[in-house]
Order: structure tokens, then sequence, then C-alpha cells
């Protein structure tokens, strides 16, 4: 009888693409799963109209941190947009997020489509344990005050506003320039971010233990433009100069903010961690490999 108390003050906040007809499928088996092992789900009101759902299921309007309290885990169901739009309540609420991938690479998610009986297994048995991502705080300058503050789980990136003209900037870490170059812009990510816009950009890989901060320029016009991965306390800045056209900050692709000419923005390690749910305990490697379909053919590892 306890036991069935117990899973009766359990809830889980199920997020989803519902644009999506797999996530709508999805749901509904997820959601399914829970509610017949007792466990509560809770979902926003203006996605339960397009999700199959029983009465029993909570709907709240809410889509702030508050939607989410009393929850034991966020379920995320889609590709990185969705993804990152879990990390946003999972940031304000403290609750780690558990991502099932429906997208194309999805380094944010810890399962994929088939995987979801497993998932639900494993949330009912409560065998999953959870690990803090680093995040960005951000902050914009124009004419020496602070006029727009920001987060990013990925990245943060500041980047041309117009397709025609390049975007003149001065790179900056702890205080000191580095370079200055006209490009499309410049990606502050960390090592979550790596494999996502900052990769594209030709940014390194980042394995997500490793504390760092990564600055990656984007087709910038410069002898020197390297990436550059820098100390997890340092402060990296960007400055869009006076005679440029105006640029955009944006964080994790969601998030924009125009940047007048003269403005500075500046980055740093996020007070507030992400926490997120882990089924597996495969290496970073595997995933990477298993993530690009990395050719390893011919391995034969080392001697025994």
């Amino acid at each position: 009888m306890t036991e069935n108390h117990d899973l009766q003050d359990r809830t889980v906040f199920l997020l989803t693409h519902t644009g999506r007809d797999a996530a709508i499928r999805s749901a509904e088996r997820v959601v399914g799963g829970l509610l017949r092992c007792g466990i509560g789900v809770r979902v926003l009101e203006d996605e339960a109209a397009d999700l199959p759902l029983p009465s029993t299921v909570e709907l709240i309007a809410e889509i702030g941190p508050g939607a989410v309290q009393g929850c034991e885990l966020i379920i995320v169901l889609g590709g990185d947009g969705t993804l990152l739009r879990g990390a946003e309540f999972a940031r304000a609420s403290g609750v780690p997020m558990l991502g099932v991938n429906l997208g194309r690479v999805g380094f944010l998610a810890e399962a994929e489509r088939d995987d979801l009986d497993k998932v639900v297994d494993r949330v009912v048995t409560r065998e999953y344990e959870v690990e803090e991502r680093m995040t960005l705080d951000v902050l914009v300058r124009n004419d020496g005050h602070i006029v727009h503050t920001d987060w990013a789980m990925n990245e943060a990136s500041v980047e041309k506003a117009s397709r025609e003209r390049l975007l003149e900037v001065v790179t900056e870490v702890d205080g000191r320039p580095v370079s200055a170059f006209g490009g499309d812009g410049v990606v502050c990510a960390t090592p979550t971010g790596s494999t996502a816009y900052a990769f594209s950009a030709g940014g390194p890989v980042v394995w997500p233990e490793v504390e760092a901060l990564l600055m990656v320029p984007i087709s910038a016009h410069a002898l020197f433009a390297k990436p550059l991965v820098t100390s997890p306390r340092s402060v990296l800045a960007v400055e869009v100069q006076p005679q440029t056209p105006h640029g955009v900050l944006w964080c994790d692709g969601r998030r924009t903010v125009e940047l007048p000419a003269g403005a500075r923005v500046e980055v740093r390690r996020g007070a507030v961690p992400v926490r997120l749910a882990r089924l597996h305990h495969a290496s970073f490697t595997d995933r990477l490999v298993a993530k690009f379909a990395l050719p390893v053919s011919g391995w034969r590892g080392a001697p025994h």
C-alpha cells in the first residue's frame, strides 16, 4: 500500500513537439505507460489540444517555472529545438530533463524513439542518474549600460543582421583583445554546445565533462580567426564595431535581440546549470560515433 501511495504522489511533466505525428504517437505511448504505473502526467494546455490525452492528465496554463513545480522529471519528445525549450523549464525549476530524440542528431537527448518503453520503465523504477551541464550567462552593454541579459544551454552567437554586409567585430578574452575581423559573426559555446552551432562553424568537439568555454568565429575574413577554448572562469566578449551595420544576438537559436553598432556582448559561465537525466553509461565517444555515423572500421583496440 505504501508503494502505491508513493507512486500516486509522483508527477512527470511532458513536453512534446505536437507539430509532428511521430511526437503525438510517442506522447500517447509515454502517457499511457506512466498512467498505468500510477505516475501522474502534467501537460501544457496549449499542447493538450493536439494530443489524445486521458482525462486524468493534469493540464496547466502557466508556461513559467511554476508549470513543473512538484514534478520529479521533465520528459521532452522532439528534436533539438524542443529539447532546448525543455532546457528552459529545467533551468528555471531545477527539475532534471530527460530528452527523447525524434529529430536528426539530438545530442541533448538521452533516448531514441525506439526506447520509449525503456524510458517509461526507468522512470517508474527511478533507474536514472542526474548530471549537471554548464550554461552561459549573457549580457549586452550599450554606451556602458546593461541593456539586456540572457542565458544559453548551447551557445550565444553574435551574427550579422544583413546578408549582404559583413559584421565587423573585436573579440576579447578576460579583458584583453584577441582579434578584429569581419565575417558572419562569432559563436560562444559550452561543451554541450560544441556539437551544435559551434561544430557547424568549425569548432572543436569538447567532451561534456570538460569545463571550458568556446569562442568560434563564423566565416571570418582574417589571418587569425581560430576557435578558442578557454578556462570556465574566463569572460568572453564580442564588440560590434561602430562603423559596421547592427548585429543580432541569438541564444540557443531561440531568443534574439538586436545589437546596435558599438554594442558589447559578454559571456561567462552560467550561475545556474541545467540538470539532465541519464539512462545510459555509454561513453561520449560512442555517442559521438553513433550520432555522426563515423567510420570506425579497422579499429583493433588496445592490446590486452
